[in-house]
């Protein structure tokens, strides 16, 4: 990371509530082909999540503690905020002497932007504040949450207006919630109705239609320069096995999360530079 910050634009987008189960599936019967073009091998990268619901997770991951590979560690962290005694800082990482690499990046000379999704990102109550807090610049309003069935291409068309408006000159983290894999997430499943609810087959249908505009996304970060990216689950859902439904609980379901990190291409003007 000591080589990207500073060269590239960063891009963290986290799917909210994304099941690494329905996640890989989908991946290997090529329904998500925009993601899968980008994944390291073509496949997802088995990890284990910080917390088991949006707030704790996303607390751990913006102080460096990204989801875990999902092996016997220690395992080398991208960032690291500065301590005594830490295991998983190594060479190539990020060191930096703030709590939150958020702050740090914005110490580094890039713009910070949040578009949220879920209620911890809504800025409405005190507690929707915390997480965008940590950003220069926050985005939220309620076609990007949960109950919207265009949330993602709403957000995204807010990234889009981000990136254009920024100075060329300018380095840009941008940090995307994706609200659309949240329940309810039963409209996005044709023939599904809110009677029924959700399930395991409305989540996926989600993950479908995250997949159909997450290109612009990529587009937008990489129209620039070389963008890092980041995409992953902050943790995943149960839909009644053993009993379970929903997370903030201890379960493999919501502990096993898709990740994957990788490198967008910048224009061609970047790459002749």
């Amino acid at each position: 990371m000591n080589a990207i910050v500073g060269s590239h634009d960063l891009l963290l987008v986290t799917l909210d509530t994304l099941r690494y189960d329905v996640a890989v599936e989908l991946a290997a019967a090529g329904r998500i082909p925009n993601l899968v073009r980008h994944l390291p091998g073509g496949v997802w990268e088995r990890r284990h999540a910080p917390g088991s619901f949006t707030y704790a997770s996303h607390q751990a991951i913006f102080a460096g503690f990204l989801p875990t590979p999902a092996s016997p560690g220690p395992h080398p962290r991208l960032f690291a905020a500065r301590f005594a005694g830490s295991e998983t800082t190594a060479d190539g990482t990020y060191v930096h002497d703030t709590p939150d690499f958020v702050s740090a990046l914005a110490g580094a000379g890039y713009r910070t932007v949040c578009v949220g999704g879920v209620g911890f990102f809504n800025q409405q109550p005190p507690l929707g504040t915390v997480l965008p807090g940590l950003f220069q610049e926050s985005h939220w309003e309620p076609s990007f949450g949960v109950a919207s069935p265009t949330s993602f291409e709403s957000q995204v068309a807010r990234a889009e207006e981000v990136v254009a408006g920024l100075p060329h000159e300018r380095r840009l983290f941008l940090f995307v919630n994706v609200a659309a894999l949240h329940q309810p997430n039963w409209f996005h499943l044709p023939g599904a109705t809110r009677e029924a609810g959700d399930s395991r087959a409305t989540h996926a249908a989600a993950l479908e239609y995250v997949d159909r505009h997450i290109g612009r996304l990529f587009a937008a970060m990489s129209s620039r320069r070389p963008c890092f990216a980041i995409v992953s689950s902050d943790h995943g859902t149960a839909y009644g096995e053993d009993g379970y439904t929903g997370h903030r609980l201890g379960h493999e379901v919501v502990w096993t999360v898709p990740y994957a990190q990788f490198e967008l291409a910048g224009p061609e003007r970047e790459a002749v530079a």
